[in-house]
């Protein structure tokens, strides 16, 4: 279910989400055209203090266990009509919508790189919030820039932060399969390998590759995310890099995120039944990620525009049986 309210002012009890994903918008890249609106703010200060202020209502209605997970692109300080925007999507993806005119915010330079990603994150941190991991969703597919003086950006941040330094997270639902040459390291005779001397100060002997019980007929290839858990071969820790395409729409919502990038999330960060909630709901990718791993789904949009037009259509999935 997605309401129609401004995410200030959330209209949810108190300790009832159990997990958040959440993309709010960038900084300086469109103009939704609805009065209340983020991302319009005269300095990035005053952006930040705004998703500070959002985020303290989601700390109110997440439980003292649940996770946050945040995306956010950086922005650029320029005084052209182009403004700040987000420079993975680029002036051609903007589906008819105004961008802003930006003035170059006080103490920085045009074509300075403001860093809003992490500006955000220690102020939520210092707001007291536990920021537990940056990840990086690198785009194989990134949007084409006309840039010649710097590298194409192709990348974006995703903040996991608590309430709490314990908290659920099941690391088993989104662990990764082994490269082969780990399960071959792993499938030495340990007896007669030599190991490695490079740790320093060790006493006890070389280290050795060793996995207790590891059979080396149990090897296969990658599987399901979600049954991953269930193989008798050893997974690998999910790591801070996520390899995602951008996920292409049909719909007039430009600012979309792939769902491969929400599944980890709503895996690591929640259980069949649990609250899944998005302040941000936008075209209801959260929402729909969440009911097809078999979640409550609750968001909070703005614009009715998107609610009535975009995201119930898209909300209506096949669950994955598992």
């Amino acid at each position: 279910m997605i309401i129609n309210a401004n995410s200030l002012a959330i209209p949810i009890k108190s300790n009832s989400v159990q997990c958040c994903v959440t993309s709010p918008p960038y900084y300086g890249l469109r103009d939704y055209g609805v009065p209340g609106q983020l991302g319009l703010e005269s300095t990035p200060d005053e952006y930040v203090a705004n998703l500070v202020s959002v985020f303290r209502e989601v700390w109110r209605v997440m439980k003292d266990d649940g996770t946050l997970w945040v995306n956010l692109g950086d922005s650029y300080a320029n005084s052209s009509q182009s403004g700040g925007g987000d420079p993975t999507i680029g002036n051609r993806n903007l589906g008819g919508l105004r961008q802003p005119k930006m003035d170059v915010p006080k103490g920085l330079k045009p074509k300075d790189l403001i860093g809003i990603p992490w500006m955000v994150a220690f102020a939520l941190r210092a707001d007291g919030w536990f920021l537990r991991s940056d990840i990086i969703w690198a785009k194989p597919n990134p949007m084409p820039e006309s840039v010649t003086d710097r590298p194409t950006k192709s990348h974006e941040y995703l903040f996991l932060l608590t309430k709490s330094p314990r908290y659920y997270y099941d690391a088993e639902a989104i662990k990764e399969p082994c490269k082969w040459s780990t399960i071959e390291r792993l499938s030495q005779d340990v007896e007669n390998q030599t190991g490695s001397d490079r740790v320093p100060g060790k006493t006890n002997g070389n280290m050795k590759a060793v996995a207790k019980d590891w059979n080396p007929s149990m090897a296969g290839g990658a599987i399901g995310i979600e049954n991953r858990k269930h193989l008798p071969y050893p997974n690998a820790n999910k790591r801070s890099v996520w390899t995602i395409n951008t996920q292409p729409t049909s719909y007039a919502h430009f600012a979309t995120y792939p769902e491969k990038l929400v599944e980890p999330c709503i895996l690591a960060g929640s259980k069949r039944g649990d609250l899944v909630f998005d302040p941000f709901a936008g075209s209801g990718t959260t929402l729909r990620v969440a009911i097809k791993y078999n979640r409550l789904a609750l968001g909070t949009e703005l614009n009715y525009k998107y609610i009535s037009e975009i995201s119930h259509k898209r909300l209506t999935v096949n669950p994955v049986l598992f």
